[in-house]
């Protein structure tokens, strides 16, 4: 057992399988590129957490159905459900999610990154910060962070 850890023995569950998506025709790459739940889960499964040897799928903290894609509004939505209520890596996985996104969609679609509905002690708090620009650019000029958030977005290969 690992000590020091908010949640030092996580349940952990199998990944599913990836599907195939065919692929979009007629693709105007600087503007209509549409995306889907799908996609954005692909973009966000294999998230490594801060404090596990496990991706955010094995540890069930990002699913497809809490993703919301509204193409038209160029919108993109994920809720995710921390291990613990009170998780101190919280804002961490939220800010990693976040980066990957914006790194990975065109950059037409605004993203959303919240904590689920009574699944954190301080929800709104996570909340605000994740989806506040200037919060998380002040975060993203703190190399120790960006250290962890590049970290955690790094290529597994376990």
């Amino acid at each position: 057992m690992v000590s020091g850890l908010i949640n030092a023995n996580p349940v952990v569950y199998e990944r599913k399988e990836r599907r195939s998506r065919a692929p979009q025709t007629d693709v105007d790459e600087y503007a209509t590129e549409q995306i889907d739940q799908l996609e954005v889960f692909d973009h966000i499964r294999d998230i490594k957490d801060p404090e596990h040897p496990y991706s955010l799928e094995e540890l069930k903290v990002v699913n497809e159905d809490a993703i919301e894609v509204n193409d038209g509004g160029s919108l993109v939505r994920v809720t995710f459900t921390p291990t613990v209520e009170h998780c101190s890596m919280a804002t961490v996985i939220g800010l990693c999610i976040r980066v990957k996104l914006m790194r990975s969609l065109p950059s037409r679609y605004k993203v959303e990154v919240k904590v689920a509905p009574g699944s954190h002690a301080t929800e709104a708090a996570v909340n605000k910060q994740l989806n506040d620009k200037e919060r998380v650019a002040a975060a993203l000029e703190n190399p120790n962070l960006v250290e962890m958030v590049d970290e955690c977005l790094s290529p597994s290969y376990t």
